[in-house]
């Protein structure tokens, strides 16, 4: 009996840890961008020639019933901002207009959960991974070495030369 019991418990937790790690269930209802750096190299496409490193967390947080979208980085002293003129699905999809002159986050569209490449550009160009990459590259796991999108698109990665700029 109390075998069964712990294999239930340990199944459970399992299960737990899986849609945790998926993002699919946060307990503040937010949707996060999980962004990555890469150290002592530089980008090809989504690959990173250095080390990969966890970076800042991009949060959003969208509300149905007011068409906005609220967005911080998480323990950054930057103001959050709002985006006040948007169409929202839910958390994982939604896409806004930025005015002229409004404070923009790194996107400013989600489809089923990422940035996409139909809209403007991101404000600033960004990589990131899934939750769980971005803890293990936080706990110092090695083996990591690509972003898993970036940059507003989920489209393969592209080669990128100086500033910047897409090779042809």
């Amino acid at each position: 009996m109390i075998k069964a019991a712990i294999c239930v418990v340990l199944v459970l937790a399992v299960v737990g840890v899986v849609i945790w790690a998926s993002d699919q269930v946060t307990l503040q209802g937010e949707r996060t961008i999980y962004t990555v750096s890469c150290e002592q190299g530089v980008w090809d496409g989504l690959r990173c020639t250095g080390r990969l490193s966890a970076s800042e967390l991009h949060r959003f947080l969208v509300s149905k019933n007011r068409n906005e979208v609220v967005f911080w980085i998480s323990g950054s002293r930057i103001p959050s901002g709002k985006y006040t003129n948007c169409t929202v699905t839910d958390r994982d999809n939604w896409s806004c207009k930025v005015a002229a002159g409004e404070q923009t986050a790194i996107v400013n569209e989600l489809s089923y959960g990422r940035p996409t490449a139909k809209g403007s550009e991101p404000a600033l160009p960004f990589h990131a991974v899934t939750k769980w990459k971005w803890w293990a590259l936080r706990a110092g796991l090695p083996g990591l070495a690509a972003a898993d999108f970036g940059s507003g698109s989920n489209a393969p990665p592209q080669r990128r030369g100086h500033l910047g700029k897409t090779k042809p």
